[in-house]
């Protein structure tokens, strides 16, 4: 079967924070503009240091569905979801990071729930199904794992796998909620402000293809603490 069956063309923002990621930049907007669904790419550079923001200047020079933003100071990974999420257009928004853990050939299936109304939220769980992913660091699961089960606690939800990047969104929803954390704080923040506004949520399973941090990879272990603070913060708020 055709995972692209029954999914309209030109229905999808993917929203790409990027910091320092120019050996991949070019490569993974490639791939992102193959899918047929997706009408822009809105790539927000949180002040790279490196060659990233010149690519992607000469790269949204020759192709008009890449739309860039450069903050002027390093704000951090939830700051630049914000700037690109008030830019969206699309009826769906899809999170996509810069490098090349994720698979936009999976759009497809993130679009899904939402595009046949059943969801208004979707997330993309790397521990359900039999989708192949790249086998990395034994503690980094556990701590992943262990971060959904105390946000599930909180927002009495049953997630698999609430620290996934892939998370997509009907554009009016995720416009009106308002988002506050700068850094890796994002994911427990929107899952509970989500959680508290009633949206329908759906998680499909996806692959993950995980880099080292030889490779690029940038969280870390205060990040934890952080998703941790952010679970208790938003778990308890009222409104």
């Amino acid at each position: 079967m055709n995972c692209n069956s029954g999914i309209k063309e030109k229905q999808l923002s993917v929203v790409m924070p990027a910091y320092n990621e120019a050996e991949t930049i070019g490569e993974i907007l490639k791939v992102v503009l193959e899918q047929p669904s997706v009408a822009e790419v809105i790539v927000v550079d949180d002040y790279s240091c490196d060659a990233t923001f010149a690519k992607l200047t000469e790269l949204a020079n020759s192709e008009p569905r890449i739309k860039v933003h450069r903050h002027t100071v390093n704000l951090g990974k939830g700051a630049a979801l914000r700037t690109g999420i008030q830019n969206a257009t699309a009826p769906i928004v899809i999170i996509q990071d810069a490098d090349l853990e994720y698979d936009p050939q999976e759009y497809p299936k993130m679009m899904g729930p939402i595009l046949r109304d059943k969801a208004d939220a979707v997330f993309g769980s790397r521990f359900i199904g039999s989708e192949e992913h790249r086998v990395l660091y034994f503690w980094h699961s556990v701590g992943n794992r262990f971060l959904t089960l105390l946000s599930n606690m909180f927002t009495n939800l049953n997630l698999t796998d609430m620290e996934t990047c892939y998370k997509a969104f009907r554009r009016e929803l995720i416009q009106s909620i308002s988002l506050e954390e700068n850094r890796f704080g994002f994911e427990p923040e929107v899952t509970a402000k989500l959680s508290r506004s009633g949206a329908r949520i759906y998680e499909v399973a996806i692959s993950y293809h995980g880099r080292t941090y030889a490779q690029g990879k940038k969280i870390g272990w205060k990040d934890g603490v952080s998703a941790i603070r952010c679970i208790l913060k938003y778990g308890l708020l009222k409104k």
